[in-house]
């Protein structure tokens, strides 16, 4: 039986080292590139057609939530598994939404990513079992009123990005994006970008500092 082929991205270089290193132990898997970008993995993917794309959430540019939309939105068919230091439950959420197959947080145990590409190689999905199990117990959360694209939106403004900026990584109009942003306020009852960071760093949707 072939090796299971996976795409890689992530932009830090110390995660793709150890990546590289854990898959060196098991024969059945084959890493066969590595993206630094949202960006490149949408460029390189349509050429390499991988079995399996494991992919961190928080990246420069348009970031993890975004890149899975648009692989999906190429190919159907695609298979993500999300390996992620976000262990919120909304993230989680809205993975699942795009059509992610697997979501595994990276304080995971080593043996635990091999298992979740196995899972998703046999036509199963894998969730982190202590997140999935939050996630069932959650009700109604605040962000659970915004749509996915303005979750997308609410996530870069709270990373800082202007209209423009935000308008060039989504590929949507900065009067697009500020309309986004006005339903945004509405839908959380805020009236300024300060309190959209105060709730973006109170539901963990803001990249940890290392």
């Amino acid at each position: 039986m072939p090796p299971v082929r996976i795409l890689l991205v992530d932009d830090h270089p110390i995660v793709r080292h150890g990546f590289r290193r854990l898959l060196g132990t098991d024969n059945t898997i084959e890493l066969v590139a590595e993206a630094e970008s949202g960006e490149q993995a949408c460029r390189i993917y349509p050429e390499l057609k991988p079995d399996l794309v494991v992919m961190d959430l928080i990246m420069p540019g348009m970031g993890g939530l975004e890149t899975a939309r648009r692989l999906l939105g190429q190919d159907p068919e695609a298979c993500i598994l999300v390996f992620s230091v976000h262990d919120n439950e909304e993230m989680l959420a809205r993975a699942l939404e795009i059509g992610v197959r697997g979501y595994l947080t990276k304080k995971s145990a080593p043996g635990m990513l091999l298992e979740a590409i196995q899972s998703l190689q046999r036509g199963q999905m894998f969730l982190d079992p202590e997140l999935s199990g939050r996630m069932l117990r959650r009700k109604g959360g605040l962000l659970e009123r915004l749509t996915q694209r303005e979750f997308e939106v609410f996530r870069l403004l709270a990373d800082g990005r202007s209209a423009m900026e935000i308008g060039q990584l989504l590929c949507i109009s900065p009067k697009t994006v500020s309309v986004h942003q006005t339903h945004i306020m509405q839908k959380l009852e805020v009236r300024t970008l300060v309190q959209l960071v105060h709730i973006a760093l109170r539901q963990g949707i803001l990249a940890p500092s290392y």
